[in-house]
């Protein structure tokens, strides 16, 4: 922040450097080099797959996984700094790996993946006077999503529904943005996906339809954790197996709170 983001075009001084703005900056500066750091860790993938699988499951799918030190794996995990214990479960051990891992995960899938090339094909149109618009990103993933997997069962929506999010988001905000998923909210049924956009931040609940109790409780949690995050406005992403479901985009007022709700 005090060598690299000062000084800039849009921080021209420390004093504009040295606040939030200037901080996410630094982040997506940091998670974007290719350190030897990063270059180390993100090596020690190749040469131990079960290591690499371990971390995927960790942070795609939710799944909680025991924080064993004897397991070879978790231990390997926890020796070259991937995970902590965090109440005898592992964690990815800090927010700048976590991002990096997510980024070198979605990247191998570039190449072949329809939902990356649909958001890099539309990614113009999600840009509106420098500002995200969060509620077209999900209107145009619902339609794609639905045109490509419509027709999947609730075992694919559980695995990669939200992974197929994150590569359709990836080149929107490319080189701009930057995402995390909150480390607390990470489960098989939910995840909340934080979006810094040019200093704005966007969250994003994405869940697995579980009923409408549950649906009606997760409304709750997100309008909760909006006002931990100062907004009025927060977005849903349900993936649901369901038949009878309605496909496409709506609003729901809760409150003083804007919800907008996407289903696929």
């Amino acid at each position: 922040m005090d060598e690299e983001i000062a000084g800039t075009e849009h921080f021209p001084d420390k004093s504009s450097a040295w606040t939030k703005k200037g901080f996410l900056e630094a982040v997506k500066l940091l998670t974007s080099d290719n350190n030897t750091l990063f270059q180390s860790l993100t090596g020690k993938l190749a040469e131990y797959p079960m290591l690499r699988t371990v971390l995927y499951e960790l942070l795609f799918t939710g799944k909680q996984i025991p924080y064993v030190p004897q397991n070879q794996y978790i231990e390997m995990a926890a020796m070259f700094g991937f995970i902590k214990n965090r109440g005898g479960t592992a964690v990815i051990a800090n927010r700048i790996f976590e991002t990096v891992l997510y980024n070198l995960f979605i990247s191998e899938e570039f190449a072949t993946s329809k939902m990356y090339d649909a958001g890099a094909r539309e990614g113009s149109q999600f840009i509106v006077g420098g500002h995200l618009n969060v509620r077209r990103v999900l209107e145009k993933f619902v339609e794609t999503f639905d045109d490509l997997y419509g027709d999947r069962d609730e075992t694919f929506l559980e695995d990669v529904g939200r992974r197929y999010f994150m590569l359709f988001l990836k080149p929107i905000i490319n080189g701009v943005g930057n995402c995390y998923v909150e480390t607390e909210t990470r489960s098989r049924e939910r995840m909340d996906l934080v979006i810094d956009y040019r200093g704005e931040q966007s969250v994003i609940e994405m869940k697995v339809w579980r009923g409408n109790a549950y649906h009606e409780r997760g409304g709750k949690q997100l309008s909760e954790y909006l006002d931990h995050f100062h907004l009025k406005k927060g977005y849903m992403l349900s993936f649901n197996f369901n038949k009878k479901k309605e496909v496409g985009v709506k609003e729901i007022v809760l409150g003083d709170k804007l919800l907008i709700e996407a289903t696929v």
